[in-house]
């Protein structure tokens, strides 16, 4: 039997193209954290958005992530596949998340329970579309969790762990021991041991995110306008994420999962030497 995650015998030559492809998923996914183009929007560090936030919004915040995640689970389990989008609708998607973070901005941090379990369904109805246009079947189930994957690539912290291969490998088990679960149960239970594992790995690093997009809201003079904004960038950063994504994971269908990653190890060796230059 051959290997999934090694090409065929007769596996295609790459194409300028597809080096083209994993060059620019590769720029996508080892780009600066969203926290970084949260600075660059506003002018200013996030610093003081971060001590403006009562004690209790950290429990608020780890409460509204695992509530959206489950939300946007739910959805992912039910619907996802049931659409038919050829091509991503991102500029409706932002749209609809702008909305929601007006909300946000003139409500502020204490509005996200409210708030976040609809603008991150809304993501990830985009990262879906996404997810399509690059030949992803939905009708898998672990094509819907990789949809879910996607929130966790957003928190770059400059440490080992923060590359996308990284994620992609502290991810690995629990995405592997939830589609398992679906293939011996013929369904996925949002409410299973592998799902709650996967989930609460991937809150993990989404509360983050979404801590530093609270703080931005707090920044004095922001409002809701300046929380509209701060969604589009936020709903536009999770969009490039999974396009880097599912780039990778295209490739990865046609050459192996092994070649494919071997091929973005060196493009980030190269990119190392470079700034080392």
């Amino acid at each position: 039997m051959d290997d999934p995650l090694l090409p065929p015998m007769d596996a295609p030559l790459w194409s300028e193209q597809d080096h083209a492809d994993l060059r620019m998923a590769h720029r996508i996914l080892e780009k600066t954290s969203f926290t970084n183009q949260l600075v660059n929007i506003l002018g200013a560090p996030i610093e003081k958005g971060l001590e403006m936030l009562p004690d209790k919004a950290h429990g608020v915040i780890v409460g509204a992530t695992d509530k959206a995640l489950r939300a946007a689970l739910d959805v992912a389990l039910k619907t996802l596949e049931k659409d038919r989008v050829a091509t991503a609708r991102n500029t409706i998607h932002k749209l609809a998340t702008a909305t929601t973070g007006g909300v946000g901005g003139a409500f502020g941090w204490a509005s996200l329970p409210v708030e976040l379990p609809i603008s991150t369904t809304i993501m990830l109805r985009s990262i879906a579309d996404v997810a399509r246009s690059q030949g992803e079947d939905l009708n898998n189930a672990e094509a819907r969790l990789a949809c879910i994957e996607v929130f966790a690539l957003g928190n770059k912290k400059e440490s080992s762990d923060a590359s996308y291969l990284a994620i992609r490998a502290m991810l690995a088990q629990r995405v592997s021991d939830a589609a398992q679960y679906a293939a011996q149960n013929g369904v996925l239970d949002a409410a299973s041991p592998p799902l709650t594992r996967f989930i609460a790995k991937i809150a993990e690093r989404f509360s983050i995110t979404v801590t530093d997009k609270a703080a931005a809201i707090m920044v004095p003079a922001i409002g809701a306008v300046g929380g509209a904004i701060i969604n589009t960038y936020f709903t536009g950063f999770y969009q490039e994420m999974a396009l880097g994504h599912f780039i990778m994971r295209r490739l990865e269908r046609k050459f192996g999962e092994e070649v494919v990653q071997a091929e973005y190890r060196d493009l980030s060796k190269q990119q190392g030497e470079q700034l080392q230059m």
